[in-house]
């Protein structure tokens, strides 16, 4: 049986021919416009958070971080297997350009295939500078954007499906920057039973020094909106092979197989994608 190829249409090639903003352009737009230290003194304080006792408050304002209002959204995207190569090559095409452009409070964080995981997958990771106004504010301007209208009428062409969820990220956990490669990045995503946040975010503000020696620990955040309880680590390796001497080497430190024994219980489902980034990627 003849391979099924996707059919490119006039205006998708239209959007590809359009020059798009160089690697370079996007590794200096990203330095300027968002960058921002973790404080020590985040983590620190969540460690005080009781396990047991009765909240008064939300574990989104217990558990985020203070020192900044940023919003993510993470998308996962099913194309078409035979679209894939297109698919990958008009993101590359319209993406940037939200990006760079100072009038969308919006940056790239990650883009990339999923290697080992669900197959023909597209995840995409954005930052909302400013939160959920910002977030509305990119939305509606979104509406009138006859680029950006066109370039989902096509790409709509290319999907099986698409979810998304809004998120906010531990306080905790380094907030991730750009960085160099060639790389391979793990999301680990674990889907907890509802109520369990406070510990989880407990034990991880202590273990998450177990991880941090080879620079592997890019990002850590928990869903605000769409599917809830459910928690996103993400981790950068050189290989698999360095994947598992660094999982291995965290064994062999005293204090991390207590984090793994209280944290097990609190899960009700956990799946690990090998993801490969996308050209225009910031996490290379």
């Amino acid at each position: 049986m003849a391979p099924r190829l996707c059919i490119i249409s006039a205006a998708a090639r239209r959007l590809l021919r359009k020059p798009g903003p160089c690697v370079g352009d996007l590794a200096a737009a990203r330095a300027v416009r968002f960058y921002s230290k973790d404080s020590e003194g985040s983590w620190f304080r969540s460690l005080f958070v009781h396990k047991v006792d009765p909240r008064k408050d939300a574990h989104s304002t217990l558990l985020s971080k203070k020192e900044t209002s940023n919003l993510y959204k993470i998308q996962f995207h099913n194309v078409k297997p035979e679209c894939l190569d297109a698919y990958n090559s008009l993101t590359e095409a319209v993406l940037p350009k939200l990006h760079l452009d100072e009038d969308y409070p919006c940056s790239l964080v990650g883009n990339w295939n999923t290697w080992y995981g669900e197959q023909d997958q597209a995840v995409h990771l954005w930052r909302f500078s400013g939160g959920y106004p910002a977030l509305m504010d990119c939305m509606n301007k979104l509406k009138t954007n006859k680029e950006y209208l066109e370039f989902r009428k096509e790409r709509s062409k290319m999907l099986l499906s698409r979810r998304n969820q809004l998120l906010l990220e531990f306080s905790f956990w380094n907030e991730p920057q750009p960085r160099a490669g060639p790389n391979i990045y793990e999301l680990r995503t674990y889907k907890l039973k509802p109520g369990t946040m406070i510990e989880w975010g407990n034990n991880w503000a202590r273990a998450i020094k177990y991880r941090q020696e080879n620079q592997e620990a890019v990002g850590g955040f928990f869903s605000q909106i769409g599917e809830l309880y459910v928690v996103h680590h993400l981790w950068a390796y050189k290989d698999l092979q360095s994947r598992e001497e660094t999982r291995n080497a965290a064994w062999r430190k005293r204090g991390w197989d207590e984090n793994v024994y209280y944290t097990v219980p609190l899960v009700r489902h956990m799946e690990s994608r090998i993801m490969i980034p996308l050209k225009i990627s910031p996490l290379q």
